[in-house]
């Protein structure tokens, strides 16, 4: 029995009494979509947990986290598994597993700080490429003006 032959029974098939195709069918479909789902799932899960290990890995003397306790600090050293940070106005030193780091302020500002340099320099493209059409619109009136009145003449 091949697999079309399992998705739709053919009229012959449910005349010879062939129920077993029949009832298997919704359950091979069944299978085949959470097979699917659970691909999708596992391919964005794993998508994720790569973007954090990146994250944790890119962490640098000086940077500011913050740990999924809550703890922000200044990064002090950097070991294979673990780092140092310093806390608070007196500067405690506190040693964490780098696991532990659930976002890395300094690297979120820095991008912010690139998105909005980004945003701003569009903006000034835009606004100068508006002021160069305006400057050329300005230009083409005044020659089709000066062709007017020397036809006129």
């Amino acid at each position: 029995m091949d697999f079309l032959s399992l998705l739709m029974p053919t009229a012959s098939g449910a005349a010879s009494g062939s129920t077993s195709s029949m009832s298997s069918t919704p359950i091979i479909i069944m299978v085949v979509v959470m097979v699917g789902m659970m691909f999708i799932t596992n391919r964005s899960q794993k998508k994720k947990q790569k973007e954090e290990q990146e994250k944790r890995d890119n962490v640098q003397i000086g940077d500011e986290i913050t740990t999924i306790g809550g703890i922000m600090g200044r990064v002090v050293t950097v070991k294979e598994d673990t780092l140092v940070i310093e806390t608070g106005a007196d500067r405690n030193k506190m040693k964490i597993a780098k696991w532990a780091i659930s976002t890395n302020n300094t690297a979120v500002e820095k991008a912010e700080a690139e998105r909005k340099a980004a945003a701003e320099a569009a903006e000034a493209e835009k606004k100068a490429k508006m002021e160069a059409a305006a400057d050329a619109s300005k230009a083409r009136r005044k020659k089709s003006k000066k062709k007017d009145d020397t036809f006129d003449s």
